[in-house]
């Protein structure tokens, strides 16, 4: 069994440099913290903590994922809806295949676990 607790998540540290975005549609280009976090039983989940500076990029995840958003504001708008607002505090879960573009108005940072 493992069991993994970080104190104060939002605050977290220890994030690694991921580089920026791969669909930037802003410049400068979005960049990425994050910290994969393994759980043993868990071989087909993706889970850990993400960062993102502002700007824009198209995320384009083929695996369902469910994130709360611990710091920072954003707007999200899928390929095939309208644009939703985000902000720290609340619990966003996504089917997969959701695609869109995100914009990110402050620093956004996430738990999330991909499907």
């Amino acid at each position: 069994m493992t069991i993994r607790h970080i104190k104060n998540t939002a605050a977290f540290d220890q994030l690694d440099d991921r580089g920026p975005v791969g669909k930037p549609l802003s410049e400068p280009a979005c960049r990425l913290k994050g910290k994969s976090i393994e759980l043993d039983g868990t071989q087909n989940l993706s889970t850990g903590i993400w960062e993102c500076s502002p700007g824009k990029f198209r995320r384009e995840v083929v695996r369902g994922e469910v994130m709360h958003i611990l710091a920072g504001e954003c707007t999200f708008t899928p390929d095939d809806g309208e644009t939703i607002s985000i902000s720290a505090g609340d619990t966003v879960f996504m089917s997969p295949n959701t695609n869109g573009v995100w914009d990110i108005k402050s620093t956004v940072r996430k738990v999330y676990t991909l499907l």
